[in-house]
């Protein structure tokens, strides 16, 4: 896991995060801060050591924690989120040595993590996919009642 601590230690992660949370800062749903990587991440390898899916650890840990690095730049300048992230993520995930092909899934899976439709195309990308939405509380949130989640997207229960 050295290359994961290397994402979290990576001044541009950093530099995203804080600039994330100070655009949240108000926000009243669902927030895209450590926590809800580290949950997505966990959720993702969890799901991965159940189903006995050939992810690795750190490659899920990477895409889980670098999926919303874009969010800032979506909310500053409208890119979409996925789109603005794969591209600070490929930076970040050189910096830390991931090969050429773990970059390539990781990015994939981080382009194609808000579509179900395109998430389904690569196992990374899917599961990633699944865990960024299992990984909401919505039954305990104050703001579930003026969400615009679809009813069915939100979870009443606890899932994985």
């Amino acid at each position: 896991m050295e290359r994961v601590n290397q994402i979290i230690q990576h001044e541009v992660f950093i530099r995203e995060l804080k600039k994330l949370m100070r655009l949240e800062d108000e926000r009243i749903y669902c927030r895209h801060d450590i926590d809800h990587l580290l949950s997505v991440a966990r959720i993702a390898y969890i799901t991965a050591l159940e189903e006995q899916l050939p992810l690795k650890k750190d490659i899920i840990y990477a895409a889980a924690l670098l999926h919303d690095v874009g969010r800032a730049a979506q909310y500053e300048t409208g890119i979409p989120h996925e789109k603005a992230g794969a591209r600070t993520a490929e930076m970040i995930l050189k910096d830390c040595g991931f090969s050429g092909e773990e970059m390539d899934e990781i990015l994939n899976a981080i382009g194609n993590h808000r579509s179900k439709e395109n998430a389904q195309e690569a196992l990374l990308a899917k599961v990633l996919y699944d865990a960024d939405k299992k990984s909401r509380a919505c039954f305990a949130c104050r703001a579930q009642a003026s969400c615009d989640w679809p009813i069915e997207k939100k979870n009443f229960s606890i899932r994985r």
